[in-house]
C-alpha cells in the first residue's frame, strides 16, 4: 500500500528530527540495520524475513536526501515508499553497494548501533568506511510516542482488554496451558489483530511462579490460578497485559491477599508517574508495599518497560534506572509475587504519561 501524505510527513519529520542528532554528534549519516528502527523512520517492513536475514538498511545523511537498501524481492515493495532515484538495489554484494552509493555522495564515515550490526557485516564496512559507534539515537527519538502512535498503541491495549474479559468466562477446569495459549492465540487472531506480540505465558498454580513460564502439558484444575500474560500487533504496534485469574468456587484467603498487594503496589507506583519523576521511584513506591507487609523477596523483576513498534523497547522501570518519565511516554507497570512452592500473581497496565500524571490505556 502507497503511503499516504499525512504518512510520508509524518516519516519525514522523524528522519528531521534524526538528522539534527547527527549533526549535533558530527556525524555524515547513520545505518540503520535494526528493524523497528528503520520501519519508524520508513514505513519500510517491520520485520526481517529470518532473524539472521535483513530485508534491508536505511541510511539517513545529515544533509541530503536519504537512501534505502534493499534486495531484488522487495523492488516494489519499496517504491511504494520511496523515491526510485535513492531507491539502491543490491544483489550478493550489498556492502559493495552501499559504498559507492554513499561516496558518490561525500560520505567517507558512516555511524552504526553497535547493538544492531553483526561482526561479518562491521568487518565488510570497514572496509569501505571509517565506522562511528553512535548507539541508540533512533531509540532516543522512540521513547516518546507522538499522538499518532499513542491511538494505535490504545487500540492494540483495547483488543487486548476484550480478550483478557473473554478469558475469565473461556478459562475452564481441565484445559491444559498450551491449549489456552493456542486458544488465546485464535481469539487475537479472529478479532483482527495481524498476529501476537509474544509468545503467550500460561502458568496454572506452581507454574505461575515463572514469570515467563512455557506453556505445557498442566491442566486448570478446580480451584487453580491461572497467570496469563499475553499481547497482540494491531497495525504494526504491541500490546502486553497480564491478568491472573482463580478458575473454580471461592478464590483461596492466599490468592486474595495476594493479588491484593500486587494491585495494591501497582497503584502507588502509577501515582508516582509523572513528568519529571525518576523512573526508579515508581519501582520503589510498587517495593515499599511489598516491603510493608513482608513479601518483598517474592518481587523479583523490574517494574515495567516502555512498549510501542516492540514489546520491550525503552525506557526501564528499574530500581536502577536514573532516566526521568515525559509526556508521551507508554510503559508497562506488572508488578507481581511468585512463590516456587504456590505460584504467583501479576498485575500488568498499559499506561500513557500525560502532563499531570499517567493514565492507563
Amino acid at each position: 500500500m502507497d503511503l499516504s501524505a499525512a504518512e510520508r510527513t509524518l516519516f519525514e519529520n522523524r528522519r528531521e528530527r534524526l538528522k539534527a542528532l547527527l549533526v549535533s554528534q558530527g556525524l555524515p549519516a547513520l545505518l540503520v540495520s535494526h528493524p523497528a528502527n528503520r520501519f519508524y523512520l520508513s514505513g519500510f517492513e517491520l520485520h526481517d524475513s529470518q532473524c539472521n536475514e535483513s530485508v534491508g538498511w536505511l541510511v539517513v545523511l545529515a544533509k541530503g536526501p536519504d537512501l534505502l537498501f534493499t534486495d531484488a524481492r522487495f523492488t516494489d515493495a519499496g517504491l511504494r515508499l520511496w523515491s526510485k532515484d535513492d531507491l539502491c538495489i543490491y544483489g550478493s554484494g550489498k556492502h559493495a553497494v552501499l559504498a559507492e552509493e554513499l561516496k558518490k555522495r561525500g560520505v567517507a564515515s558512516l555511524g552504526f548501533d553497535p547493538k544492531a550490526v553483526s561482526v561479518f557485516d562491521h568487518e565488510k564496512l570497514r572496509e569501505h568506511f571509517e565506522l562511528a559507534p553512535a548507539e541508540g539515537l533512533v531509540e532516543r527519538l522512540r521513547l516518546v510516542k507522538d499522538a499518532a502512535e499513542v491511538e494505535l498503541l490504545r487500540s492494540s491495549c483495547g483488543l487486548n482488554h476484550r480478550i483478557m474479559r473473554a478469558l475469565t468466562e473461556e478459562l475452564k477446569p481441565g484445559m491444559s496451558e498450551i491449549e489456552t495459549a493456542w486458544m488465546i492465540e485464535r481469539m487475537f487472531r479472529e478479532a483482527g489483530a495481524e498476529g501476537l506480540s509474544f509468545p503467550t505465558i500460561v502458568g496454572v498454580d506452581k507454574n505461575a511462579a515463572l514469570p515467563h513460564a512455557i506453556p505445557g502439558e498442566t491442566k486448570i484444575e478446580r480451584d487453580s490460578l491461572v497467570l496469563v500474560d499475553a499481547g497482540c500487533r494491531l497495525n504494526g504496534y504491541c500490546s502486553d497485559q497480564t491478568r491472573t485469574f482463580w478458575i473454580g468456587r471461592e478464590p483461596s484467603d492466599r490468592f486474595h491477599e495476594t493479588k491484593r498487594l500486587v494491585i495494591a503496589a501497582q497503584k502507588a507506583a502509577m501515582e508516582v508517574i509523572k513528568p519529571g519523576a525518576r523512573m526508579a521511584e515508581a519501582y520503589l513506591a510498587a517495593l515499599r508495599v511489598f516491603e510493608d507487609a513482608g513479601v518483598a523477596r517474592q518481587f523479583t523483576h523490574s517494574l515495567g518497560h516502555g512498549i510501542g513498534l516492540e514489546t520491550h523497547e525503552g525506557p526501564s522501570l528499574s530500581p536502577r534506572s536514573e532516566a526521568l518519565f515525559q509526556p508521551g511516554m507508554v510503559l508497562t507497570v506488572e508488578p507481581g509475587l511468585y512463590d516456587a512452592a504456590w505460584g504467583g500473581v501479576r498485575w500488568e497496565y498499559m499506561v500513557v504519561v500525560t502532563d499531570e500524571g499517567c493514565k492507563a490505556l
